[in-house]
């Protein structure tokens, strides 16, 4: 019997795959490769939220814990995917500046926003009141950790790409049968694909919907990451990532015309260069009402659990909460409450209920 099986092998099956290795437990992982916000991800992690500067729920654990576990995944994997840069939040007045070194002065955001305002100059964007240095920031390369990440999991016969077909699944006192599988636990970390789910699919996710481009721009020679209307992240090769747009009607993974349009007036905004669109890419991200992941176990089946709901700030949380979650089953370690979804428990009842009519 395995230990676990995960179905989803995005940001948050990845982290709950390698902490069961790094934990000697056994498992396989399903994935249809129906989702793509893993691969499309801008892939920043920034512990402030810049838009009223203020930290990133649980920032400092979740960034200590994540800069250990890429570490590790680099070392493992012989590849480079994370990528300490500053993020330069780019002001727009006098007033702006002000409030940044008010936020500065906070107990709990003075370690990640630097008190010196940047002067540096910037082919192709015009700065007259400088940038916010935001500190302990960075991208990691989630397509390149999607893509290595499932090689290795062939390698190990541990990944099964097709999709999981939930009318088969069998579960008892002792774990669940699934095919010709047998395990003591499932773990479901499927994004926004949770709305296919019967047994989480109570839960309040949203999705939101963003769009990117991959531009390609010679005269603008970033080496941060800027903060404005959008984020422009350098690539290197005169190759820059510009992202990224929210709607939450839209739920599928088609780039659209009216992203590009809202994207491309963006940039014009900040840039004053000559630029060509290498690539439009889309995805929806597994986003909640309450800004909290999703995590714990269904209310009537005690084998069956989830790791979802992390957001626009996945790669920060991914590492953390993946270890939450393995200490709450494994260790009987209660969740925070925030993340728990006990906290949808009057959801389910009503879902219950009127499931029970039919």
């Amino acid at each position: 019997m395995l230990d676990y099986i995960i179905v989803g092998s995005g940001l948050a099956g990845i982290a709950f795959a390698e902490t069961l290795l790094q934990n000697n437990k056994t498992f396989v992982v399903f994935d249809d490769h129906s989702q793509n916000s893993t691969t499309i991800a801008g892939g920043l992690y920034n512990p402030v939220i810049l838009k009223r500067f203020s930290e990133v729920w649980n920032a400092k654990e979740q960034i200590h814990i994540a800069d250990i576990f890429y570490k590790a995944l680099e070392v493992k994997l012989n590849c480079k995917l994370d990528y300490k840069l500053p993020i330069y939040r780019k002001f727009f007045s006098v007033e702006e500046q002000n409030n940044w070194f008010s936020a500065s002065d906070k107990p709990n955001l003075s370690p990640f926003l630097s008190t010196d305002i940047v002067h540096k100059k910037y082919n192709a964007i015009d700065s007259p009141f400088g940038y916010g240095e935001v500190l302990q920031t960075g991208y990691v390369d989630t397509k390149l950790l999607f893509r290595i990440y499932q090689s290795y999991l062939q390698s190990l016969n541990l990944l099964i790409e097709e999709n999981f077909d939930y009318d088969l699944l069998n579960i008892n006192e002792d774990g669940i049968n699934y095919k010709n599988y047998k395990a003591k636990n499932i773990v479901f970390a499927e994004g926004f694909g949770m709305h296919s789910n019967p047994f989480f699919n109570y839960l309040p996710l949203d999705g939101t919907k963003g769009e990117l481009f991959i531009i390609k721009a010679p005269n603008l020679n970033l080496d941060v990451i800027i903060n404005t209307s959008v984020f422009i992240l350098p690539l290197g090769n005169d190759l820059f990532k510009i992202g990224a747009t929210y709607h939450w009607e839209d739920k599928t993974n088609n780039p659209t015309e009216a992203g590009k349009l809202e994207l491309l007036e963006r940039i014009r905004e900040i840039l004053n260069c000559d630029f060509e669109i290498v690539e439009h890419v889309a995805g929806v991200r597994p986003t909640v009402r309450d800004r909290r992941p999703l995590l714990g176990s269904n209310p009537q089946h005690k084998n069956l659990h989830i790791l979802n709901g992390l957001g626009t700030r996945g790669v920060m949380l991914a590492p953390s909460m993946a270890l939450d979650l393995f200490n709450f089953i494994e260790n009987n370690k209660p969740l925070d409450k925030s993340i728990d979804v006990k906290r949808y428990a009057t959801l389910f009842q009503h879902f219950y209920h009127n499931a029970r009519k039919y």
